[in-house]
């Protein structure tokens, strides 16, 4: 991209070195006007120093948003009505985070006029791939610049020399090689790199942030009830609570009970694969309980289907195809699949386990007359069970006279 072509760039900003490093360098290459944006989705994170340091750099833009409410209801309640698991144990919580970035990169770029718009994803990752999916989704046209893919900073010692020559502040334990990455959001945070490249090794103590150790739980378990209201959970222990309340205090329920830690080697978009340890304690708790309810409210065929199409929904959020009209597709089948997910569901959380140990909900297909092992009065007539088998038999039956006379398959 020719630097004369942008002439205002929209920076998803954390006011960090890397996003600090970025900011000062599009200045200086691009000789344009950065508009910063930096979101607080639950990291945890105090944001003010964005602000000042935005402000240092002579920002005249600076967006800050409480985007915790929107990130769970708008984005986390949809992808956890489908159970989504990435290679069947990953709870997409950074995948997930990307897109309401980019939505608000877009409209901030859209407002203040800008024509561009700028990530501090690396060329290896899979975020860069999920950031300009979703831009390009949005508003075909922007233009986006990726530093990490353009600059020529390939090196720790050089980012920390060109923060130095600007000015940039540099936290005293940046100054070495960190120990590992880190992100975070109200749903998850994530680690990477450094100490944690080599798969063969336990993750160090100081990895987790969000949840006790196991061992270290409470030997007393806790007893919780989640209700739900069509596939979304709506209140703990009786007391409604907005989606970002709701999933802050199941992850406090979650970080004193040891729950949620998953220590995975993936395979990313990009081609690679990768080790990344993650902390996910209310969304851990929050799916197991919504498989709860699901179990009791969901039909054979319909739960079965739903099922068999999660992998192709993860697969798509995991790579970036949140906007794309494939998932909104699939959305609607598991929106729809949701009408009747209401009721109650309870758990005991028991040092990094989260079990049900009861549900109930007045669209239950469950029926106790039915399957009981006493006198059902005629609720279930088990001579029929014989026609059904062998209906069933029969292939299995043709096949194996077949076999008899050509041999074994």
């Amino acid at each position: 991209m020719a630097v004369k072509d942008v002439k205002k760039v929209v920076l998803a900003y954390s006011g960090g070195l890397d996003t600090s490093v970025i900011l000062r360098w599009l200045q200086a290459t691009y000789h344009c006007e950065v508009v910063t944006f930096t979101a607080d989705l639950g990291q945890g994170e105090e944001l003010g120093p964005a602000r000042q340091k935005a402000e240092m750099f002579g920002v005249k833009e600076i967006f800050m948003d409480d985007l915790r409410e929107t990130f769970v209801h708008d984005f986390v309640f949809p992808m956890f009505r489908a159970n989504a698991l990435y290679e069947g144990q990953y709870l997409l919580g950074t995948s997930i985070a990307r897109p309401l970035i980019a939505q608000r990169q877009i409209e901030i770029a859209e407002q203040t006029g800008a024509d561009a718009v700028a990530h501090g994803a690396t060329g290896k990752g899979n975020d860069q791939v999920r950031f300009e999916l979703s831009y390009y989704a949005l508003k075909p046209d922007i233009k986006i610049i990726a530093p990490w893919r353009e600059w020529d900073l390939t090196s720790r010692t050089k980012l920390m020399e060109f923060a130095e020559r600007n000015q940039i502040p540099i936290a005293k334990d940046k100054r070495g090689e960190a120990p590992f990455s880190v992100d975070a959001n109200l749903l998850h945070s994530s680690s990477e790199g450094k100490i944690l490249e080599d798969p063969a090794v336990e993750p160090d103590p100081i990895v987790y942030q969000r949840t006790v150790s196991p061992e270290d739980a409470p030997d007393k378990p806790t007893v919780i009830a989640i209700d739900f209201a069509a596939g979304d959970p709506v209140a703990i222990d009786g007391v409604r609570l907005s989606p970002a309340a709701l999933l802050t205090r199941l992850n406090e329920l979650g970080k004193v009970n040891g729950i949620g830690r998953l220590d995975l080697v993936e395979n990313r978009f990009v081609g690679m694969k990768n080790r990344g340890v993650y902390e996910t304690p209310g969304g851990t708790i929050w799916h197991i309980a919504h498989r709860g309810i699901e179990s009791i409210t969901l039909d054979r065929e319909a739960a079965h289907l739903k099922d068999s199409l999660m992998p192709r929904y993860a697969e798509l959020i995991y790579n970036g195809f949140w906007f794309s009209p494939e998932r909104r597709m699939l959305q609607a089948l598991i929106d729809t699949s949701q009408q009747s997910v209401s009721g109650r569901v309870r758990l005991k959380l028991y040092k990094g386990n989260a079990t049900v140990i009861g549900r109930e909900s007045p669209n239950s297909l469950y029926s106790q007359k039915t399957v009981t092992f006493e006198e059902d009065h005629g609720a279930y007539d088990q001579v029929d069970a014989q026609g059904f088998i062998k209906l069933n038999a029969l292939r299995l039956r043709l096949g194996a006279t077949a076999g008899r006379r050509g041999g074994a398959l």
